[in-house]
């Protein structure tokens, strides 16, 4: 009887085949991600795995395409990174896009390839996200878990760095003439940052807005794909999946000072709220750097 062959080495084995045939520029990106990645901190099991679920050599291949839009089509540049400090921080950033969410993907982007040591940035994500087929696994193995108080304590006991969005879906689907304006924050951020004792770092994302600028928030189009609500914009829903390719506009990210809070976690709302409104007013502040220091949509 033949011997069984670890997983992870048939992987391994699979990625040398692909390749030996991916045009250069192709294999140095490939050869790029998977030398970042293995300066990763974080801990994995002897599987490849961590206990949410994220396996790094399965994140990989999809990262390539992230590098290619990180760096060819967004162009994007960060400012500040060095802020970010080690160990478990909350990176809090306003939210946009309509159609995909790449300010999501920049910023994981920009931890990764910028950050010294590359940091594997863990997603909050929505609820219902999981319940969309296949998207459930690919979720977990890229390192994005249910943003439940529970699963961010868990990230944050092992010195992850978690990303949030606290406008969640008001932030992502916006028409144009919204852009920029940050909606109502959640509060679950701040109660988790003063439970934990975990800094804040704020960001600020220009080009989110301009990738796929929206024309209404159509709630009826959202029930129908199972989403609270959903865009029209200029190139959604006429251009069926095409729609979904953004404008090549130029991402600037811009990472604050750390933040730090005291207080109790179980405080009213109005006194966290206050809280709130100082990370808000910082990310206000780096989207109005942003917006003052490029020259266009695109440059």
């Amino acid at each position: 009887m033949s011997a069984l062959v670890p997983l992870g080495r048939v992987r391994d084995r699979s990625r040398e085949v692909a390749g030996r045939w991916m045009p250069a520029p192709l294999r140095a990106m490939r050869e790029e991600i998977d030398a970042r990645l293995a300066e990763l901190p974080t801990t994995l099991n002897e599987y490849g795995v961590d206990p949410f679920g994220y396996d790094p050599r399965y994140a990989a291949p999809y990262l390539l395409p992230a590098l290619f839009f990180y760096r060819y089509w967004f162009r994007v540049a960060t400012h500040g990174i060095e802020r970010v400090p080690s160990g478990r921080v909350l990176l809090i950033a306003n939210h946009g896009g309509n159609t995909f969410a790449f300010d999501g993907a920049m910023l994981a982007m920009a931890l990764l390839l910028e950050a010294r040591p590359p940091r594997a940035v863990r997603g909050m994500a929505e609820y219902y996200l999981p319940t969309i087929p296949f998207f459930g696994t690919l979720m977990h193995r890229t390192g994005s878990v249910v943003g439940t108080p529970r699963n961010c304590e868990q990230l944050l006991e092992r010195g992850e760095a978690i990303m949030v969005f606290p406008e969640g879906e008001r932030g992502f689907v916006k028409t144009y003439r919204e852009r920029y304006q940050l909606q109502r924050f959640g509060l679950g951020f701040m109660r988790l940052a003063l439970e934990t004792d975990t800094p804040i770092v704020p960001i600020g994302i220009v080009g989110s807005e301009e990738q796929s600028p929206g024309l209404v928030r159509s709630r009826w189009l959202g029930r129908l794909i199972g989403a609270p609500v959903a865009p029209i914009t200029l190139t959604m829903p006429w251009l069926g999946l095409a729609g979904m390719i953004p404008l090549p506009v130029k991402f600037q990210i811009r990472f604050g000072e750390p933040l730090h809070f005291e207080g109790d976690s179980n405080e009213e709302d109005a006194e966290v709220e206050r809280k709130v409104d100082v990370v808000k007013d910082a990310i206000r502040g780096l989207i109005a750097e942003g917006l003052e220091a490029r020259r266009g949509w695109f440059a």
